[in-house]
């Protein structure tokens, strides 16, 4: 039997205010933008800044999360990597990798400015919408 391990952990800025948007089920997909940053020694000797920008998907969160997820803020994100295609509007096939989120924790208060870094101790956790059905339950596992 193979094992396998699909988990991220992320520290960065927020980098546009959230957006959530509902399900014909009326489960909330909240998305965001993430930007971490790496710094390494260029060929010349000096520190270079190199940002990468995740894209963030959540299910379910709850009115704290979509009221306090605002551009600057800095948090922690864990979960899972996923890949997904679409067709764009020319027609054009797209692929577009994003990070399920499992928890979400700030790492300031909501009540700070954006950039500040005065944490808090909540720890949130959320999860995707339930998908359990029938077929499943057959499992032994």
């Amino acid at each position: 039997m193979a094992f396998s391990l699909n988990k991220i952990m992320l520290i960065g800025n927020i980098g546009k205010d959230a957006e959530t948007r509902f399900t014909t089920n009326n489960v909330s997909i909240t998305t965001f933008t993430l930007a971490t940053t790496h710094s390494f020694k260029g060929k010349d000797g000096n520190w270079v800044n190199e940002t990468t920008w995740h894209n963030i998907k959540s299910f379910s969160l709850s009115d704290y999360f979509k009221e306090n997820l605002k551009k600057g803020r800095k948090i922690y994100v864990e979960g899972r990597l996923t890949k997904r295609e679409y067709t764009d509007k020319e027609g054009i096939k797209r692929y577009m990798t994003e990070v399920l989120s499992e928890r979400i924790i700030p790492l300031e208060a909501p009540s700070a400015e954006p950039g500040t870094h005065e944490e808090v101790p909540f720890n949130g956790t959320v999860s995707e919408p339930d998908v359990h059905t029938e077929e499943n339950e057959d499992l032994p596992f």
